[in-house]
């Protein structure tokens, strides 16, 4: 064989070879990528966004269980952490749905947090994406499932306070009868009548001025007001009950203070907390009002040097009916609501308020407004 052929022959052999090399590089490659895809999952197309753009939770999990994808509400909600779900009662239903391959839809209560008994309520949607991940979406329902408690403890409280004084007043008039020649007998059931009337007519006034103030239209009387003149006007519908118990009311601070609002709404929501802070006092003891502005925010502090509340019912203080003493209020004739309409006039003129105590300290509630220099007044008339 000549050497043309010879040639010949080594290139095709070369041809030959190189090309299978090149084809195992590319299966190579294919399975190289396919192991990266694995280590790293990627999100489906367009998911990633979706979730971005959630406002409730949304949650992808690869084969592993560990999060791939977590939407910024997963995130601010607690269930996700370290890129895992924090929660068994999630991960079981993840489980639930890649074993049987159908969505699961429930409700689900979760704890807040690692400590104490605060748990939250959600709505809970898994179901496969595709044939790697699971989608779970979570609504948060904790909002909901609170004011349906309030509403049902709101009902029971209720029916209990208008029994009390309704029973009261049956069993008096029953015994008035029999009573009748005894003068100092019917005299004695008198006073107890007139007594609790006034508290059935006090509670129904204040559930009255409650739902009011829920009504979007409570500021339509709204006008510029002087701070000096609702402390004044506070204090003194207070006088009489201060000078039975022996209390000194002191108003101190900022001067010529001016405040936006409803006129009777502020002065009953200080009121209320100037009637609370000597109630709660120690008799022959002092209660102090006192005003300051800071960055466009009026402080109207009640002080008192009484017995404090327990940092366990300081997040509560402001429910409808609920007493921090219950035989002292209902000695007094506290109806448990005046507390709770403080908030409702405050949070109505845009504002806020604040509680501080220690046991054994006594209490401040802190009123804050906004400025009325910071308010844009509408005219008079318009209720926009």
């Amino acid at each position: 064989m000549d050497s043309g052929w010879l040639v010949l022959l080594s290139v095709a052999f070369g041809l030959v070879v190189g090309g299978g090399f090149m084809v195992l590089f590319h299966v190579a490659e294919r399975r190289g990528n396919s192991a990266v895809d694995v280590v790293n999952p990627a999100v489906p197309d367009g998911v990633g966004q979706v979730l971005d753009a959630l406002e409730s939770a949304g949650i992808v999990l690869d084969p592993s269980n560990n999060v791939v994808k977590a939407s910024p509400g997963a995130l601010a909600t607690g269930l996700v952490s370290q890129q895992v779900l924090v929660h068994t009662e999630l991960i079981d239903l993840v489980n639930r749905v890649r074993s049987t391959g159908e969505p699961i839809v429930q409700p689900v209560e979760l704890a807040r947090g690692p400590f104490g008994d605060a748990s939250m309520h959600f709505l809970v949607r898994v179901a496969r994406l595709g044939s790697r991940y699971i989608l779970l979406l979570a609504e948060d329902h904790s909002e909901t499932f609170r004011l349906d408690e309030v509403r049902r403890d709101f009902i029971a409280n209720i029916s209990h306070e208008l029994k009390t004084p309704i029973g009261a007043i049956a069993l008096l008039s029953e015994a008035l009868d029999p009573a009748a020649d005894d003068p100092e007998q019917v005299r004695r059931f008198a006073k107890r009548l007139h007594t609790e009337a006034a508290r059935l007519t006090r509670i129904t006034q204040e559930i009255i001025e409650l739902s009011r103030l829920q009504a979007a239209d409570t500021l339509l009387s709204a006008e510029l007001l002087d701070v000096d003149h609702l402390i004044a006007a506070a204090m003194d519908q207070n006088h009489v009950q201060a000078e039975l118990r022996g209390t000194t009311l002191v108003k101190g601070g900022a001067k010529h203070v001016e405040v936006f609002g409803d006129e009777s709404l502020l002065i009953m929501a200080l009121h209320n907390l100037v009637g609370n802070a000597i109630q709660y006092s120690l008799d022959n003891s002092r209660v102090g009002i006192g005003v300051r502005v800071e960055d466009g925010v009026v402080e109207i502090a009640v002080t008192d040097q009484g017995l404090g509340i327990a940092s366990d019912d300081l997040d509560r203080v402001f429910e409808r009916f609920f007493r921090v003493d219950q035989a002292r209020s209902r000695n007094t004739g506290g109806t448990g609501l005046g507390l709770s309409i403080v908030k409702h006039v405050v949070e109505n003129h845009g504002g806020d308020v604040r509680v501080w105590s220690q046991l054994g300290r006594g209490s401040t509630f802190t009123i804050r407004l906004p400025e009325a220099s910071t308010v844009a007044i509408a005219p008079q008339g318009d209720s926009r």
